[in-house]
């Protein structure tokens, strides 16, 4: 689906930013302004080390980056159990079995860096320019860091919907992972923060049963899609299999033969 126009620009947030904040608002096709210039609406605001999604206006949550440095990809790299941890369960990640795997909604790019980081190699696809900008300037920053660059070579980011991906000749990926946005109930108080700005930027997905039919006819083996743990399937076809942690359960369609059981 097209991104809604609540993206207003790009700013630079010094003067030493700005010819690089004019570069990415012209790739971007976004106007670029002075902080001064403007009050409110969603910002891309380009910051001396790093790339950020911002919300102006009073009581707007924090900026939103992506980071696989520090923060919760550092501790999840440090202390997120494993290949015995959910998610490399429901990829399929032990027997000695390490699954070349397509991210088809990256994101924030947190669980392609969590695969990555067991040993995957993971192709990220967003559609969205904005996000794979924030996505890209994560990934670059990763690369310049000494303790996690050789898990950012395993990935690799392309600006594309994924409804239109072609598996390279030879490079058919063994596992496809959908991670789509959901409808959030709740008060928006309660929503984290980069939900409530992906929200603003992208709105819900619309074409989520088409991605769906799109992954079954790529994976090798299996296509696993990460949902809340008491939401329906995403559509009426019945998962193989499915395993669940407390707010979150990852749906399995096996497509071919397993290497191991779920």
């Amino acid at each position: 689906m097209p991104e809604q126009s609540s993206v207003i620009g790009v700013a630079a947030a010094s003067s030493e930013q700005q010819p690089a904040a004019e570069r990415l608002a012209a790739a971007l096709s976004l106007p670029c302004y002075s902080l001064d210039q403007i009050e409110q609406g969603l910002l891309l605001l380009l910051q001396a080390d790093r790339l950020v999604l911002r919300q102006l206006g009073p009581d707007a949550p924090g900026p939103v980056m992506v980071d696989f440095v520090d923060g919760k990809a550092a501790h999840r790299r440090k202390f997120g159990g494993g290949r015995g941890q959910p998610l490399a369960r429901a990829i399929g990640l032990k027997n000695g079995w390490t699954p070349r795997v397509l991210d088809m909604t990256a994101g924030l790019g947190r669980d392609a860096f969590v695969l990555a980081t067991l040993g995957c190699s993971v192709e990220m696809i967003e559609r969205s320019a904005v996000v794979h900008a924030l996505l890209s300037d994560g990934l670059r920053r990763a690369l310049a860091d000494p303790e996690v660059e050789s898990i950012a070579a395993r990935m690799r980011l392309h600006r594309l919907d994924g409804r239109d991906y072609v598996a390279p000749p030879d490079e058919r990926p063994d596992v496809v992972y959908l991670d789509p946005m959901y409808p959030h109930r709740e008060k928006s108080a309660k929503v984290k923060k980069e939900m409530r700005l992906f929200q603003l930027l992208l709105g819900e997905d619309q074409d989520s049963a088409e991605l769906l039919e799109t992954a079954l006819g790529i994976a090798g083996h299996r296509v696993v899609v990460k949902r809340p743990v008491k939401a329906p399937p995403l559509t009426e076809r019945v998962p193989s299999l499915s395993i669940g942690s407390p707010n979150t359960r990852y749906d399995i369609y096996l497509t071919g033969p397993r290497h191991a059981d779920a």
